[in-house]
């Protein structure tokens, strides 16, 4: 199928990867995402916004986690395939580009995350290059659907 609107086409992108998780899976990648939105200290409106509509792409509930209480080795080990590792991977790869801001503690947990998940090197930096567009074509989105 042909898309005219990329940013549509990113968002049905998310929405297939993410609806991909089991429940249990949806809930730990929330409170991961959150975690790592957290990361630089500011958990700003843009990461607010793309937080919020992976929820309502997963179909679950936006509750906010204690970020004091989150154990990253715990929620990592509930990603027990290979594809669910890889669609967190590349959520978050979104979500640590969306407010251009990809700092040192984002790109730390980036690296944890993948290691843990076992992923490369050469494929974070596609993921990251990936995560890069598709933010970029949500906020392309955003721009178009403004009232």
């Amino acid at each position: 199928m042909f898309y005219y609107n990329y940013g549509d086409l990113i968002s049905k992108e998310y929405k297939l990867l993410l609806m991909k998780l089991k429940t249990e899976e949806k809930f730990a990648f929330l409170q991961l995402a959150q975690y790592v939105a957290q990361l630089d200290g500011e958990y700003g409106p843009k990461e607010r916004e793309v937080v919020d509509e992976y929820c309502t792409e997963m179909g679950i509930e936006n509750i906010e986690i204690d970020v004091k209480n989150f154990v990253l080795e715990d929620i990592l080990a509930i990603f027990s395939s290979s594809k669910s590792q890889r669609i967190v991977l590349l959520a978050l790869m979104v979500l640590v580009h969306v407010d251009d801001k990809f700092g040192i503690y984002e790109h730390k947990i980036i690296d944890k995350i993948a290691h843990n998940f076992n992923i490369s090197e050469q494929e974070v930096h596609l993921f990251s290059m990936w995560g890069k567009m598709g933010s970029a074509l949500y906020e392309q989105a955003l721009v178009f659907i403004a009232e």
